[in-house]
């Protein structure tokens, strides 16, 4: 287990769990932003960890920025400081294995931008997730313009971001801004079944398609199919496609035990 501060990395069973603790909003200081970057780095690089989970605690996800530590930066502060604010989220989304991020209470600001980082979003039925970041005079700033819009198109995150308002779960789920609303108390151990799933598979694949898919949205439709061509050649020099193709052939489909190799 990999701790900091205000950030652990916790790991059982081929899943780590990135659990952020910083009473009673989880503010997301400079200090703690970087925490996040060092357990996702790690996270990344563990061989035993297959799956991720991005979790808050059972009261809250992360309620925003650190406003008060914000409001004393200029312009020459913040120019120098966005692109690290951004990159300490942006090493969550390159984490290149499945990622689930347990909303519980509010994600708002850069904590739902955190948590879009992650490939999956299980949000409790009282969570509120947004982009208010309009109503103090700014606009998102460590990717909420850019991955939200991809996620639920420009016309739905033009209507979040500009009004800056508070989506409730429902309205959440019907609108792509997560994708599964649980009872309150349901969300880690949800989130913990979806990432069981994920750690049983094969994790060369899995990488893989992450990386298509990631991949082929930044480029036009071309250059994803020859990447998507590229990944899916290199995956017949793995031990879990032969496995998982002998296993085809003699039981069916669904019955391989990969081994991650």
């Amino acid at each position: 287990m990999a701790s900091a501060e205000f950030v652990t990395l916790e790991v059982a069973d081929g899943i780590g769990t990135i659990r952020l603790s910083r009473p009673p909003m989880n503010a997301l200081n400079r200090q703690l932003q970087e925490e996040i970057r060092g357990c996702a780095l790690e996270a990344g690089a563990r061989a035993d960890v297959r799956a991720v989970i991005v979790y808050g605690g059972e009261k809250v996800f992360a309620a925003g920025a650190d406003i008060k530590e914000m409001s004393s930066m200029g312009y020459n502060d913040m120019a120098s400081r966005a692109h690290e604010l951004s990159g300490s989220f942006s090493a969550v989304a390159a984490i290149p294995k499945p990622t689930i991020a347990a909303i519980t209470g509010y994600a708002l600001g850069g904590g739902y931008e955190l948590a879009l980082c992650c490939d999956f979003r299980i949000a409790g039925e009282n969570a509120k997730v947004g982009q208010p970041e309009i109503l103090l005079g700014i606009i998102p700033g460590a990717g909420g313009t850019q991955r939200l819009a991809r996620l639920v198109g420009p016309a739905k995150a033009k209507d979040i971001v500009y009004t800056g308002r508070f989506v409730g779960a429902e309205e959440a789920l019907a609108i792509g801004m997560v994708d599964v609303v649980v009872g309150p108390d349901d969300v880690y151990d949800t989130a913990m079944q979806m990432a069981e799933k994920f750690s049983r598979g094969p994790a060369a694949a899995l990488r893989a398609a992450k990386a298509a898919i990631d991949g082929g949205l930044d480029g036009d439709l071309a250059s994803g199919l020859r990447l998507e061509s590229t990944l899916f050649a290199a995956l017949f020099a793995t031990e879990d496609q032969k496995l998982g193709m002998d296993s085809f052939v003699e039981n069916g489909p669904g019955k391989a035990e990969f081994t991650g190799r």
